[in-house]
């Protein structure tokens, strides 16, 4: 089955937003991107997972061109990625990016964080662009927070603050890349539950993550990798029960210990 063919089931009318085709990254000796074909639809949550060193995060930093392809083609809504410049400015405009690590500026408030793309970029009005950072902050739940520096906040209150940075673009699509694994454990379900929320009100998001739960609950699609290359593919309920390659049984096994 095509990757457009298992949208189209996950999302009805598969419309594509994000189209990567022969895809491949070299760093050095190591062939980290094999060959990859992906094309994720409007509306479709895309969970990444596989064994650290499989190619996904390097994967995820592609589609906003953070990393550099050595060959193949990647649109975004119908349109290449800009190499450089206002053009590749925009597009990260439109791509939004939220990592490991939360990247607030320290010496900004909470509020600054999230208005300053929007002015800087988007040339919104401030007075707009605060009104719909308190609106934004208020939805991820850090709404109170909105005078603190980052310093102030718990980690799990830093992530969501990144999130609604990335929301208050406008993005066309959402790139989560391993968003919880640098929190505690207690912090994790408050940062998913937004993520969760996001995936229902219909926002494109391609999530590279370790959580199994939030792949199973949200995902339209599970795409596997290793070693470079995507392995497999496949609804969750499909993919978590009844998985078609060995890599991914043997993955699963060491991971799913009930």
């Amino acid at each position: 089955m095509s990757e457009e063919s298992v949208a189209g089931q996950a999302t009805g009318a598969a419309v594509p937003l994000v189209v990567l085709k022969s895809v491949n990254k070299h760093f050095g000796a190591l062939h980290v991107l094999q060959d990859i074909d992906l094309t994720i639809a409007r509306g479709e949550v895309v969970v990444v997972i596989g064994p650290s060193g499989s190619g996904k995060s390097t994967l995820c930093r592609t589609i906003n061109r953070l990393e550099t392809t050595d060959s193949g083609t990647i649109t975004i809504d119908g349109r290449p990625l800009p190499q450089e410049g206002k053009e590749l400015a925009r597009l990260r405009a439109d791509v939004g990016m939220v990592f490991q690590s939360f990247n607030l500026f320290a010496h900004k408030t909470v509020l600054e964080n999230v208005t300053l793309g929007q002015v800087k970029v988007r040339r919104t009005d401030r007075r707009e662009a605060e009104e719909k950072a308190r609106g934004l902050l208020d939805r991820v739940g850090v709404g109170a927070q909105a005078d603190k520096y980052p310093a102030q906040l718990s980690g799990g209150q830093q992530q969501r603050v990144a999130i609604a940075r990335a929301l208050a673009m406008d993005p066309k699509v959402m790139l989560f890349d391993e968003p919880t694994s640098a929190l505690d454990p207690e912090m994790i379900n408050e940062v998913l539950e937004v993520m969760r929320q996001l995936a229902q009100d219909g926002m494109t998001m391609v999530v590279v993550t370790h959580e199994m739960g939030f792949a199973r609950s949200a995902a339209n699609r599970v795409v596997f990798m290793a070693d470079g290359r995507i392995v497999e593919e496949a609804r969750p309920d499909q993919f978590f029960s009844n998985p078609r390659s060995d890599r991914a049984k043997d993955f699963l096994s060491k991971i799913l210990h009930h």
